[in-house]
Formats: structure tokens, C-alpha cells, sequence
């Protein structure tokens, strides 16, 4: 089975079960602060799993291409993946853990013709905070799966969220697919996501509620959100241990073969031929939301992984333009991307000039960090930790870095890898203690300073409209607790008149105390009816509308998923601190909110 007969297997099943298919979420986070890009299927419903209503009813499914950058120093190996697409279906309040074990068991047994025998499950053990979970092992256990295969584990394994310090949580089970069941023997490990059990379906059962002093209470409508990974479960369904053997990643792989004259038969080669692979599929995506690299945020993470695949290429020997040669070998894939994803083909210079250019920007780094190099060996003064310096500043792997000084015949000393090496570890922790400010709410936060912040935005683009003309479009937005920032279309800076201009329309949208109501439309009846939208090809048959003032003559009226205030009184008047360039065409400005 290949990857988009998967993909349609799974809808058509859930979908046949009541499920209503929405479609897949920008990679950006719309109303998420606290991360960087869409990790998870369930990401962009997070206020829907906090009990907003969907517009699409109360059961859901979809394919949600998602990033995770938690795991780039190990994609290498024959599983880990920046870029991946994830199935999965929801119950909003509907049914619980009888109906969603029994759906995954029938469509993995059924519909993907598993052998129940080689299924292993994993539930939680319980804690002091909520009991064990017996009646998810219960419901295996009466659709075949005996005890010896039921494994129970603690919250480290088997416990999803909450979302932030409160909110809904609960535990999971997860399924795992034993690859070697010729072995008599069942040595499973607690965790395993590799080797011969691997992990295809998490289900996670939102049954509780954290709350503010950490006790956990029943939610009234619990829910379930369900997980299945696309790139494992089609290696795992033909036999493989190595997701790059599949039809997936055939076609990029080929490419870099033929890019690099290697061979991914050649085990030496393997490790960069992954890291290539993963890394231009990830910066394609990436770039297709309009994303550049930069050195910020989610440009940040985009430029890296364009440098590590330059520097692999590197390893390879390769000196020519490699990122825009397998960029293409994404973008010309129909059956799994180019057909599938509309952004891809709408943007497609953007994205292979985009990798040209950083490309060559990196390559000319490269240059310099190989002077540097030079000096440090001329000086007698390459030792682990100043490499380690050169591999922050200029992007060296270790091993370019030892091959420079065998070809001066420089003697490194014999603890230069393990000096080489503290230093790295020093560097990654330092680096998670900055970022982690950042993330430590989690997903999303639907704060009463949040919600008056994002309401702000939506006057932010009603007056920018107002002042600079129609052409201005959201770009993007940032919300903390302790500003805002708003992203959007405009070739020009703005005057001081201008932003003292906008500031006053949007002070003045407070002080007129507008409602801020909420309707469910069909689509394209939102946008005949004048609703804003901005991810085009995003949004499900039925979308919330969130108007701001009167409903026949509003200010504001755009395709929203919230958090929204009642009324814009409720937000206090604010204050734009600066704008700045964010790229071609883009401008952004911050605002706060007035002590």
C-alpha cells in the first residue's frame, strides 16, 4: 500500500462512520503564540478541544501536514522526520474510548489486513492524579488483545497535556505493530519507537481537567484525539524498518543520487542522503506558507535546515547548488505533495529561489569558516572547544572540521572530540533554557489578555485596510502576554502620520464599545458576504464568522477560529511600539496594550 491509498483508506473509513473531513491547517499557527508551526493534528483544534463548538459538527477527520523541530539533530536515522503528514480523527464531546479503540482495531485488522496477533497497546499504569486506565484494557482485551500484550505505563508514556499549566488532559493509548512476531519471544519495551515494536496510533482520551491547583477533575464532555503517522505506518505496512524505502521518500531519494553520484545502498551515504531528503522536504513546505530564512523564529528553523543540507551535501563531496535540484523532486511529486498540496504549485518560484539564494548566501559562510579553519591550524589552536565555536558560527560538522587539519597534516590531540563534544552539549542546553520561555504555556492560550490581544488584531487589519488601502492582507500574527505582533502585505514603511492614524482608528474601535458576535456560515456564503479569509484552501465546508460592530455595516468581519472579548470595550486602548521589515512585501508592527 502507498502512501495516498493510505491517506483516501482512512478518510473513507471515518468518514463512513460520521466523520466529517475538514481540511488540513497551515503549517503557521493562526491563534498560537507559543509555538512555531502546526506539530500535531490536533493543533489547530485546541480551542474546539477546549469545548468551543466546530462548525463541523462533533465528529472530525483529516491529513495534517505538521513540522517538529524538536527531533532535527536525530533525522539521520531510519525514522525521525522534521516534515511529516499525520491521520487523524476526532470526537468532540461524542463518543469515547469503546467506539475510537474498536475504530482503530477495525481499521488496522480490516482495512489494513494486520494480523491482530502482531498488535501490542500500551495504557496508562495511573498515578495520584488519575487511576489506571483499566477500562481502555478492558476494551482490548475483548477485541482479542490478551494481557501479555497489554502493557500498562506511566504518565512519561501514556498521558497527553494539558495544552498549558491548565485544561483538558487525559490518558492515551497507543498501538504498536510487532515487525519481528517470528520471535518466540516478547521482549517489549517500555516507549519503544523503534526497532521491532513500532508505534503507528496514538489515542488520547481528554477525560480531565487540570486545574489552577493542580487537581484533576472529570470534564462533563470528554474527547478524543487520534494520531497516525503516514511516513511509518506505509513502511511498517510493506515490510520495512527504514521509512526511506517507501514511495514517499523514493523520488527525493533518487534525485539526491543522481545530484550527489552516490548511492543510498551505500550505508556511508545514508545518513546524508536522509538528512538532504527530510531537510529540503521540510524547507519546501516551510517556504510554500511564505515563510523566508531568516534569523528569527520560524525563519530560523527553515535557514538551519537548508544549512545542515548544504553541509551534508558537503560530506558528500557534492560543491554544486543542491537545495533547488531536490526541491524539485517535492514539488514535481503529484501523487503525494504537488497534486495534494495547492500551495506548492502557487508558490513554486518563490520556494526554488528561495533555496538557490540561501544556498549560495551559506556557501559564501562556508568559505569563511574555512579561513577560519586555516587560522586556527596556522595558530597550533584547533582543539575541540574552539571547533566547536567554528561548527556554531559557520555551520562545520565535526568531521569537515577534522578532515581540514589531516589535510595540513595537523595532529589534533586525543581529547578533542570529547572537548568537542561538551561544548555541543553545553550549547544545546543553553540554547532549550532561551527557547523554552517561549513554549512553556504549550499550545494554545486562551488567557483574558490573549483574547483581548487577538480580538486587537482583527482592528489592527481593519484599520491598516482603512489607511493604506484594500491591497493589505494578514500575514501572519504573534500574540504574547505581553504585546502583540501583526504581520502583513505592504511594499511601502509606514509614515509616522500613518501609524499615528491607525493607532487612533483602532482606539477609537474601543471607545465606540462594539459587540464582537459570532455566526456559522458555509464557506463561500462567508465570503460572498464579505468575510476575510487568509489561508485560502484551508478552511472546512462550514467556518466561523467573527464580526465586529454592526452586522450589516461591521468594521471588522473575517473567518476566525478565536479566542474573541464580547465586545471591544473589553480589550483598553493600545499602543503601537515599532513596525519593521519582515521580508518582500511584508511589513509588521508591534503593539501593547496601555498600563
Amino acid at each position: 500500500m502507498d502512501a495516498s491509498q493510505l491517506k483516501q483508506q482512512y478518510v473513507n473509513f471515518f468518514v463512513d462512520r460520521g466523520h466529517l473531513e475538514i481540511p488540513s491547517a497551515s503549517l503557521i499557527p493562526e491563534n498560537d503564540s507559543t509555538t512555531l508551526f502546526i506539530s500535531a493534528g490536533m493543533h489547530s483544534l485546541v480551542p474546539f478541544l477546549l469545548g468551543q463548538k466546530h462548525p463541523s459538527g462533533t465528529r472530525l477527520v483529516d491529513v495534517q501536514p505538521c513540522i517538529r523541530t524538536s527531533d532535527i539533530d536525530e533525522v539521520g536515522d531510519a525514522f525521525h522526520h522534521t516534515f511529516f503528514e499525520m491521520l487523524g480523527n476526532w470526537s468532540l464531546g461524542d463518543y469515547f474510548k469503546k467506539e475510537s479503540i474498536s475504530y482503530s482495531f477495525e481499521f488496522l485488522t480490516r482495512i489494513l489486513k494486520i494480523n491482530p496477533n502482531h498488535i501490542h497497546v500500551t495504557c496508562f499504569t495511573g498515578d495520584t492524579d488519575a487511576p489506571k486506565d483499566d477500562q481502555s484494557a478492558q476494551i482490548w482485551q475483548k477485541l482479542g488483545i490478551p494481557s501479555n500484550r497489554i502493557h500498562f505505563l506511566p504518565k512519561a508514556n501514556n498521558w497527553w497535556g494539558p495544552a498549558g499549566a491548565t485544561g483538558p488532559c487525559g490518558p492515551d493509548t497507543e498501538i504498536f505493530i510487532d515487525t519481528q512476531p517470528q520471535l518466540s519471544s516478547v521482549d517489549f519495551v517500555a516507549g519503544c519507537r523503534q526497532g521491532r515494536y513500532v508505534e503507528v496510533w496514538n489515542n488520547v482520551f481528554m477525560q480531565f481537567n487540570k486545574t489552577s491547583q493542580a487537581t484533576f477533575k472529570l470534564l462533563k464532555k470528554p474527547n478524543v484525539d487520534t494520531g497516525m503517522g503516514v511516513e511509518r505506518t506505509v513502511a511498517v505496512l510493506n515490510g520495512f524498518t527504514d521509512d526511506y524505502l517507501t514511495d514517499i521518500w523514493q523520488p527525493i531519494i533518487k534525485s539526491i543520487e543522481t545530484a550527489t553520484k552516490t548511492s543510498y545502498q551505500d550505508e556511508s551515504a545514508q545518513i546524508p542522503i536522509r538528512i538532504i531528503a527530510d531537510h529540503i522536504r521540510a524547507a519546501v513546505f516551510i517556504l510554500s506558507e511564505g515563510v523566508e530564512p531568516s534569523n528569527k523564529e520560524a525563519g530560523y528553523v527553515l535557514r538551519r535546515l537548508i544549512r545542515r543540507t548544504v553541509r551534508q551535501a558537503k560530506l558528500l563531496g557534492v560543491n554544486i547548488n543542491i537545495c533547488k535540484l531536490v526541491g524539485l523532486s517535492v514539488l514535481d511529486n503529484q501523487a503525494n505533495y504537488a497534486g495534494i498540496y495547492p500551495q506548492l504549485a502557487k508558490n513554486k518560484k518563490f520556494i526554488l529561489d528561495s533555496l538557490d539564494l540561501e544556498e549560495n548566501k551559506f556557501r559564501r559562510t562556508l568559505d569563511k569558516g574555512l579561513r577560519q579553519i586555516a587560522k586556527l591550524i596556522k595558530a597550533g589552536n584547533l582543539t575541540g572547544i574552539t571547533a566547536s565555536s567554528i561548527y556554531q558560527s559557520f555551520g562545520f560538522p565535526l568531521e569537515i572540521i577534522q578532515e581540514e587539519a589531516k589535510k595540513a597534516n595537523y595532529l589534533l590531540k586525543s581529547d578533542f572530540v570529547k572537548k568537542f563534544d561538551k561544548s555541543m552539549q553545553e550549547h544545546k542546553q543553553l540554547s532549550k533554557t532561551l527557547s523554552a520561555g517561549k513554549f512553556k504555556s504549550g499550545l494554545a492560550d486562551n488567557s483574558e489578555i490573549i483574547t483581548k490581544y487577538h480580538t486587537a488584531t482583527h482592528l489592527f487589519h481593519s484599520a491598516l485596510r482603512q489607511v493604506l488601502g484594500d491591497h493589505i492582507h494578514q500575514a501572519g500574527s504573534n500574540i504574547t502576554q505581553d504585546r502583540l505582533r501583526f504581520d502583513f502585505t505592504h511594499p511601502d514603511q509606514l509614515t509616522k502620520d500613518q501609524i499615528v492614524q491607525i493607532e487612533e482608528i483602532v482606539n477609537q474601535y474601543v471607545d465606540k464599545k462594539l459587540p464582537v458576535s459570532r455566526q456559522e456560515m458555509v464557506y463561500q456564503q462567508a465570503i460572498d458576504s464579505g468575510a476575510l479569509a487568509f489561508f485560502a484552501g484551508k478552511y472546512p465546508d462550514t467556518v466561523s464568522v467573527y464580526t465586529i460592530g454592526k452586522l450589516d455595516n461591521p468594521v471588522s468581519k473575517e473567518i476566525c477560529t478565536g479566542p474573541h472579548v464580547a465586545n471591544t470595550a473589553d480589550i483598553g486602548h493600545i499602543d503601537i511600539l515599532k513596525q519593521e521589515s519582515v521580508g518582500s512585501g511584508k511589513r509588521r508592527l508591534y503593539a501593547k496594550l496601555r498600563n
